[in-house]
């Protein structure tokens, strides 16, 4: 396998012109949240073909609450990391466009240029709020659609993805009218947060024009749905967007629990990946063999790893 130092290697067709002609297939796309690369590399691995980036999801890894405050370099600093580990087209949450009209051509021109293939910008106002949570609040619908305009206009193949958060606010007939505005300005897909139901979901998709994309996050409003339901429904793109940084972060916590009631790590082998399982995430030989003058490492053996490996 090629690594990203090959650079003549990369995929050559941008980003944004290959998430639009996945958007062509009749199968729903399934795209998994990735906080950092190696979250990135490990479900790129499992055969995912598109990756999302969690405004919320890095904000926590960064340790911070998703309220607005994480800034736009950071957001980017993520985005080309994990564009780099995999060369896969990236769905990244631009949360409001880090200000205004201006703000989100900006936010769209150097997500771009740090390799993803879509955005999308949200109608809150700062400071914004998870689409799951109270009392949000809401720009005018006509002012959020200039910044989707805005946005297409800065846009060279990415796709733009407006997302309301109206539902919880306003009503879903007020979410629905929203979206329809934001499309006419110019969104590849619309993207309604908050949803309660199967009957919310359908009428969105239905009474809205072009692709719709669903965020199945966990602990939210949304009642969990398989990606053929949702596709069912009407929509053609699925996101689980925290679920990596939420699943590392239970596995770290139980670490660090462990390590205090046992002194050491000595019996948690069995919950962690192999130096041998992180090295062919990473692809840690592939760059070895780019240096003749470095030898090919071999990892220490464990009796664990020998017994995980034979299925025991």
């Amino acid at each position: 396998m090629n690594t990203w130092l090959e650079g003549s290697t990369r995929n050559e067709v941008p980003a944004g012109k290959r998430l639009r002609a996945m958007l062509e297939c009749d199968e729903i796309l399934r795209v998994p949240g990735t906080h950092n690369p190696l979250a990135a590399r490990l479900a790129m691995r499992e055969g995912f073909e598109a990756l999302y980036i969690s405004g919320g999801a890095v904000t926590s890894s960064l340790g911070l609450p998703d309220l607005g405050v994480m800034m736009l370099d950071e957001l980017c600093f993520i985005t080309k990391m994990v564009a780099r580990a995999t060369d896969l087209p990236l769905i990244v949450d631009g949360d409001v466009g880090y200000g205004g009209t201006l703000n989100a051509m900006r936010t769209v021109q150097e997500l771009e240029m740090c390799g993803a293939a879509a955005v999308h910008i949200e109608d809150q106002l700062l400071p914004k709020k998870c689409g799951h949570l109270n009392d949000k609040r809401l720009v005018p619908a006509e002012e959020a659609a200039a910044k989707i305009a805005a946005a297409k206009k800065a846009a060279r193949d990415m796709v733009i993805i407006a997302r309301t958060d109206a539902a919880g606010v306003e009503g879903l007939d007020a979410a629905i009218r929203r979206a329809n505005l934001y499309k006419e300005a110019g969104a590849d897909v619309l993207f309604p947060d908050g949803l309660t139901s199967e009957a919310e979901f359908r009428a969105f998709a239905s009474q809205t024009t072009g692709p719709c994309l669903a965020n199945m996050t966990e602990f939210g409003r949304t009642p969990h749905f398989t990606a053929d339901q949702f596709q069912d429904f009407g929509y053609k793109i699925i996101i689980w967007p925290a679920t990596s940084m939420r699943v590392a972060g239970y596995a770290m916590r139980d670490l660090y629990r462990h390590i205090r009631e046992h002194d050491g790590t000595e019996g948690f082998e069995d919950r962690m990946l192999t130096r041998n399982e992180s090295y062919e995430a990473i692809g840690y030989h592939d760059f070895e063999a780019l240096d003749d003058s470095v030898a090919k490492s071999v990892a220490p053996s464990f009796t664990g790893e020998a017994k995980r490996m034979a299925g025991e």
